[in-house]
């Protein structure tokens, strides 16, 4: 695991709860998202080599989450989150049970109750987690069962869909000079795209050329970057005309991503410095939608996202020397 990762994973018999807390690198607002969305949950909550499969979810209280883990060999193990209390980009909570694929609870099987509290921090978010159990057999019942090693294994998921989806493009822009940019969203063909307007513009990508998930290195401990994923595009620059810049990426179903015609390209201004994207930001996002508002990110930029008041998207990035 990548040392610079807060992870404390505390058993108390005495009061019958595991504590955890772990950091992450990113904003709270986005860590958040990867919590309470069930297309990206798919992604990372079950330890490879099971994966994680939603049947319903409704994050509200009162609501439900009914999902599986399914093995390799495809026995699947049922789950029911009941939603208690959720305090918008703050915590949620609720009750944890096994259950059957009608959503019947288990009744001789453990129960836990979770409460997740999101911090921000200087370098990201911290989830401090508490789980409750109604009697001491049952916390020794499932950890026995590998949920400490099944859960880290999870983070370090949730880890690798951070950096797969927010490693920009540092490499390629070393300097502050303020440009405009358009960035382009593909289910999974920005490659084929891309060269398509290569051809047309007769230019050459700009700075490594096409970066694909594959070429992100695996930080010790983490897991690898599962093979369907690998040859989808991270990061492509082309010049066309008059210094205008196309960016693009892959933001496939598969990593939570629903793509339609108006929200797959944003605009994207680079100002020369923080207050300049402070202004940008605050100005055009007034009376819009803000769906990440503005943060220092680990890849060294100040980054925000939002459509404004007239539906065009937007991005702001402020990247530091």
């Amino acid at each position: 695991m990548n040392k610079s990762i807060l992870f404390n994973f505390q058993v108390d018999k005495e009061r019958n709860q595991i504590n955890v807390e772990r950091s992450f690198h990113a904003p709270t607002d986005l860590v958040w998202t990867a919590w309470t969305t069930p297309e990206i949950l798919d992604q990372w909550w079950a330890p490879k080599p099971y994966k994680n499969e939603t049947k319903s979810m409704n994050f509200s209280e009162g609501g439900q989450w009914h999902y599986c883990m399914t093995s390799p060999q495809g026995e699947k193990h049922w789950c029911l989150f009941d939603f208690e209390r959720i305090e918008p980009l703050k915590s949620f909570s609720g009750i944890d049970a096994f259950c059957d694929d009608n959503a019947v609870t288990n009744h001789s099987k453990p129960r836990v109750k979770w409460h997740n509290e999101f911090i921000a921090n200087n370098d990201g978010s911290i989830v401090n987690i508490k789980l409750q159990f109604e009697k001491l057999e049952d916390l020794e019942t499932i950890i026995k069962m590998g949920f400490k090693e099944g859960f880290t294994a999870g983070l370090e998921n949730l880890d690798q869909y951070i950096v797969s989806q927010f490693l920009l493009r540092k490499q390629n822009k070393t300097n502050t000079i303020a440009r405009v940019s358009t960035y382009l969203n593909f289910p999974g063909h920005t490659e084929e795209a891309f060269n398509f307007y290569k051809s047309v513009f007769k230019t050459e990508f700009s700075g490594k050329g096409i970066q694909k998930f594959g070429d992100i290195p695996v930080e010790e401990g983490q897991p690898p970057i599962a093979e369907d994923i690998k040859k989808m595009i991270l990061h492509v620059e082309l010049p066309t005309l008059g210094g205008h810049i196309l960016m693009g990426t892959d933001a496939p179903k598969e990593m939570g991503f629903t793509l339609t015609t108006g929200n797959n390209i944003h605009i994207c201004l680079e100002p020369e410095t923080r207050r300049e994207a402070d202004r940008l930001f605050n100005e055009l996002s007034a009376g819009g939608i803000v769906t990440m508002p503005m943060a220092d990110m680990f890849f060294g930029a100040y980054f925000g996202e939002f459509s404004d008041k007239f539906g065009i998207n937007w991005m702001i990035n402020f990247q530091k020397k």
